[in-house]
């Protein structure tokens, strides 16, 4: 199969849906790569690395899709690559169609076979390409929330993570679960006494699990 890799256009997106240890894969199980010029820029990631591993780079995202037969990427497709689709093609990324009427309509009329990536499922029942996602989020939920903590961008004016003998301050967070572990796991990094060793064996009884129920949510975000 022929495998193509556009660069991502979303705004504020700089991901890219393969990285040359996933060409090289590909490559040796017998399947042709074709990557759009300056597609791994924003993930420091240059054409070069994709050709070293067999990888061919296109000029631009008309000769992607030219080429491919199935589209990689990692957000949903722009009106502009949508356009792009024709029914030969395969389009696996992540979708998130159900607040997308518009966008779902466009893939329909394409004519191609669109996976989600958030709706695949092991044999487990899990959605291993949805939780690497679900620690991104829980990971920057916690550095975001101690950037806004900071005075000057109107925060309580609190150091997340604290200083040796100064009591702590205790940070509660209203995330999804899935998210909430990473977000938790983070947390207790900036916590944790350096003499305890990893966060990951001390995060039992540093962290409460809470039913997020409305008056349990108003009266922790009050602290």
């Amino acid at each position: 199969m022929k495998v193509g890799v556009p660069t991502e256009i979303k705004k504020d997106e700089y991901r890219v849906a393969l990285t040359p240890a996933g060409v090289r894969e590909l490559h040796d199980a017998g399947h042709e790569v074709v990557v759009q010029a300056g597609a791994g820029v924003g993930s420091a990631i240059a054409d070069s690395d994709y050709e070293a591993q067999g990888a061919r780079v296109l000029p631009d995202a008309d000769a992607v899709f030219a080429e491919a037969e199935m589209i990689v990427k990692v957000k949903e497709p722009q009106p502009e690559e949508v356009a792009r689709l024709e029914p030969r093609h395969l389009l696996f990324t992540y979708l998130h169609l159900a607040p997308d009427a518009e966008l779902t309509a466009g893939l329909m009329a394409s004519g191609a076979t669109c996976i989600a990536y958030e709706t695949v499922e092991d044999r487990e029942g899990r959605l291993p390409l949805l939780a690497p996602m679900s620690e991104v989020a829980g990971k920057i939920a916690t550095q975001a929330g101690a950037f806004m903590l900071e005075k000057p961008l109107g925060g309580r004016g609190i150091l997340l993570g604290g200083v040796p003998g100064v009591a702590g301050n205790p940070a509660p967070e209203i995330v999804a679960t899935g998210i909430a572990d990473k977000a938790a796991q983070l947390e207790v990094r900036f916590w944790v006494d350096e003499r305890a060793g990893s966060a990951d064996t001390v995060i039992t009884g540093v962290v409460a699990a809470l039913h997020a129920v409305l008056v349990q949510i108003d009266t922790e975000a009050k602290k």
